[in-house]
């Protein structure tokens, strides 16, 4: 019997509260809800690092950033990295990606088989025309309403039809009658949206506009770099209420559209013959949106908003009876780099020997399954129910149960270098307990850890 197919769908910029089956009760998204309602849904899953490029970078080779050496914008792996696509693909699969990948180097396919979409080139700096910087957060803001986006809509379009284009001629040839379809599938489909520019069609917005509940009445915190002006927007002065409810209302229009679009997809796979229920299918963003929460917009920040993700893992039926997982919730904290080692169980691919894997350092991946049958004990007791986030070398963040530390050793959290928040007493993360007396063995841990991962005091 052939491995299973496994369908990855992926958005970019997406809150893990801004789905159905996580209680928003606004948003509408049936085909993920119903994804989740016959999956496993990790309530706790956490991005590598809160920035698209070293995210994306990170979940193909199973590292964190501090492993793989990719931990800002502009970096990239280097010429072919051990992908698990590329893993999977020296173990017979055929592996398709349609959409963004975020690959900035030499190396745009890093160990797919296949690429489509219009995400695919080589980002080369010029003294005549250099690259020009982003619009100012409030400005974003102010922009954001019905419209229609070259880099958003029409991109992610041109994804879809690569990724029904690809599909069919893998499954069926019409034409020319070369279809493989015992060859097992790795599809990727990988939209831009929901990030900005949040434009949406004129529907979804009148739908959402009276509807949404936007953050309002939000102060900053007080600290060097979660408090940096430059992410943030103040109403009242850069922007209107009005202006923060529309830009809210067309970010969840485009959720709603993603949403869509993945259920085209899936439609396009059952007209060709396939059984989603055969399949394996995982759905997760890069990384949140922090949408003006502690006015705070866009990401590159350890609240939750930003640096918490959707993930929902789906077996195929067989095994979802099997393991009684159906609607399963798992709350121990996992990371997006446990993918590699669970995409490698899924297909039943062994995993790169140490010397194999990217710079020869290793996995930060643990294979996801057990907890999809209930298994917690090792999650707790060998891995701590850890997860890890950072960024530029200089930012890091650690979670372990409900606590969740931060540590900024750049020259502008001097005076603040260590954050810690108990989503359990403070699900909004609103008092730094670093100088809290009953926390003090647990930022001991938190410490050592830290000195084990580089970072230092």
């Amino acid at each position: 019997m052939n491995p299973s197919n496994i369908l990855f769908l992926m958005d970019d910029e997406h809150r893990a509260d801004v789905t159905g089956f996580a209680g928003n009760p606004v948003i509408r998204t049936p085909f993920l809800d119903e994804l989740a309602r016959t999956g496993v849904v990790f309530r706790n899953a956490y991005t590598p690092s809160p920035i698209c490029v070293p995210m994306r970078q990170c979940l193909s080779v199973g590292q964190l950033p501090s492993t793989c050496g990719v931990e800002s914008y502009g970096q990239d792996l280097e010429p072919f990295a051990m992908t698990f696509p590329r893993q999977l693909s020296r173990h017979g699969y055929q592996t398709i990606c349609a959409g963004k990948l975020h690959h900035m180097g030499e190396d745009q396919m890093q160990g797919w088989t296949q690429r489509v979409g219009d995400n695919c080139q080589v980002h080369r700096k010029s003294a005549r025309k250099p690259i020009s910087g982003k619009w100012s957060q409030a400005k974003e803001v102010l922009r954001a309403g019905v419209g229609h986006g070259s880099d958003t809509q029409d991109v992610d379009a041109y994804a879809l039809e690569g990724a029904l284009l690809a599909m069919r001629k893998h499954f069926l040839d019409p034409f020319y009658d070369r279809a493989d379809p015992d060859e097992p599938l790795l599809l990727k489909l990988s939209f831009n949206r929901p990030h900005y520019p949040y434009f949406t069609d004129e529907e979804r917005f009148s739908y959402y506009l009276n509807r949404v509940e936007p953050y309002l009445d939000e102060s900053l915190f007080d600290h060097p770099f979660l408090g940096r002006g430059d992410r943030v927007v103040r109403i009242g002065t850069d922007v209107t209420e009005r202006d923060v409810r529309r830009a809210t209302a067309a970010y969840y229009g485009m959720i709603d559209s993603v949403d869509h679009d993945f259920g085209l997809l899936a439609h396009g796979l059952e007209a060709a013959g396939q059984n989603l229920d055969d399949w394996w299918i995982v759905f997760t963003s890069d990384h949140g949106e922090m949408l003006g929460q502690h006015g705070i917009w866009e990401k590159q920040v350890f609240f939750e908003g930003s640096a918490r993700v959707p993930l929902v893992i789906r077996p195929p039926r067989a095994l979802r009876e099997s393991w009684r997982c159906e609607g399963r919730v798992v709350e121990e904290n996992v990371n997006l780099c446990d993918l590699f080692a669970t995409l490698c169980d899924a297909s039943d691919t062994p995993l790169p020997e140490k010397e194999a894997t990217y710079r020869g350092r290793g996995l930060d991946s643990r294979s996801l399954q057990p907890l999809m049958r209930g298994e917690t004990s090792e999650w707790h007791e060998h891995f701590h129910n850890e997860t890890i986030s950072q960024f530029w070398g200089t930012n890091l963040m650690i979670k372990r149960d409900a606590l969740k530390y931060h540590c900024y050793t750049s020259e502008e959290c001097r005076s603040q270098p260590e954050i810690l928040f108990d989503l359990e007493a403070d699900p909004g993360e609103t008092r730094n307990l670093i100088a809290e007396p009953q926390y003090a063995e647990s930022l001991l841990a938190f410490r050592a850890r830290r000195d084990e991962l580089g970072f230092g005091s």
